[in-house]
């Protein structure tokens, strides 16, 4: 194959994806102006709230786990229409200690301790545990690490809106330590960009959302419908929306609901961390694309082709570029197609940083001198690391493959 087709083929899988990105920029941005208009009415004064449990699994959380249940006792909400279950997943720290402490002063919060055999196999058989003692009729669910806003669980029962076909609602996280050193500050505006760019602009466009690893709330019935978590995925949230979708029910993205998370302050337990979500995303593509035609929502089709685009042929169009670049460069292949190529990929350096700064602009506070300079650093360092991250990510996952390897806890490295 000659190197203008491969740079051609290339150009075009980037050039998609960037489009297609913009678009949902654009998206994100009008459904930001409904939610700013949402923000002058007050919540509804109810005479009961619904009952609601809040799952929180922890494995080896003494960390952070404290501030979690502190801001669990700080909701608004009715404690006697609350439960709070920690499952503590076989921890070898004080995680159970702590909880335990603070079960004696809440009686909402309830404790759940776990060991081998049944614990420590990973967050979604955690999950599924949990959930056989849930009495509520909304499940939300929060990571150990996670500190909501008063009003988050107000904020996420309302935006079920008495529509029985809303079977999921998810809020909106943000970076806890997003100040911290440059990491931290790359993956605050990716969690920005990324919820109001993927989250935010498919909800407008097509009213679909992914219900992410914390800060959502799902109606029991259709959590026990669709059989709960699947655990052998390591995305869990991602594989459970497919499943949600496909019983006919839609995910709200309301940002209204907001929590606010730590993020790794290390590149290490960052690369870890994105290397499991990769993975994850990878066995749901693999799990569902053979099913693609058959999908009972035909909406499922598009966003299941989005992730396949993303993880298989985005890829593959940077990896074309890139090594088309450095043939040409060593004098292997000869470009001979004409064009003003510097400045096809000034432009599309120029729509990475545009569609961007729009999200940016939706969080106010976000939109400085200091982040326009982050991102364009970001498109140089930040996002070339995804092609390593998704490259061994998909070498890991044919391994365990072939070793048949079983799934186990993975948690992330929490830091003071």
């Amino acid at each position: 194959m000659s190197g203008n087709t491969l740079f051609l083929i290339s150009l075009f899988s980037i050039w998609l994806l960037l489009l297609y990105h913009m678009f949902l920029a654009l998206g994100g941005y009008l459904y930001s102006v409904w939610v700013e208009g949402q923000k002058q009415h007050p919540l509804p004064v109810k005479k009961q709230w619904p009952k609601v449990t809040i799952l929180i699994p922890a494995h080896n959380e003494d960390i952070v786990i404290r501030n979690t249940l502190e801001s669990m006792v700080e909701l608004d909400y009715p404690k006697d229409r609350l439960q709070v279950i920690v499952i503590n997943d076989n921890s070898s720290d004080r995680t159970g200690e702590i909880c335990d402490s603070f079960a004696d002063k809440y009686p909402f919060i309830q404790p759940m301790h776990s060991f081998p055999p049944e614990g420590g196999i990973g967050k979604s058989a955690a999950l599924n545990r949990a959930l056989k003692h849930a009495t509520g009729e909304f499940i939300a669910v929060y990571d150990a690490d996670n500190n909501p806003e008063k009003a988050a669980i107000k904020q996420l029962v309302v935006a079920f809106d008495d529509q029985p076909l809303i079977g999921a609602v998810v809020g909106k996280f943000r970076v806890i330590n997003a100040r911290k050193n440059l990491l931290t500050q790359f993956i605050n505006i990716e969690t920005i960009s990324h919820q109001w760019m993927t989250q935010a602009g498919r909800w407008k466009w097509f009213r679909i959302s992914s219900i992410p690893g914390t800060n959502f709330m799902i109606r029991k019935h259709v959590l026990v419908q669709v059989g709960g978590w699947d655990g052998e995925a390591l995305a869990e949230d991602t594989e459970l929306s497919i499943r949600v979708y496909e019983e006919g029910y839609s995910i709200r993205f309301y940002p209204l609901a907001i929590t606010w998370e730590q993020e790794p302050e290390t590149w290490k337990v960052w690369f870890k961390q994105r290397t499991r979500w990769a993975r994850g995303n990878q066995y749901v593509i693999i799990k569902y694309l053979p099913r693609l035609l058959t999908m009972k929502r035909k909406k499922m089709i598009f966003d299941l082709l989005y992730y396949f685009f993303t993880y298989f042929l985005f890829l593959g169009g940077v990896l074309l570029s890139h090594t088309v670049f450095l043939l040409s460069a060593l004098g292997v292949v000869e470009m001979t197609l004409p064009g003003p190529f510097i400045l096809i990929w000034l432009l599309a350096y120029m729509l990475f940083i545009i569609e961007i700064m729009i999200t940016l602009a939706i969080e106010r506070t976000e939109l400085t001198l200091k982040n326009f300079f982050i991102v364009i650093l970001m498109y140089l360092t930040y996002s070339q690391l995804w092609i390593v991250l998704v490259i061994r990510s998909l070498w890991l996952h044919i391994r365990s493959v072939i070793r048949r390897e079983e799934f186990k806890w993975d948690k992330t490295q929490r830091f003071q």
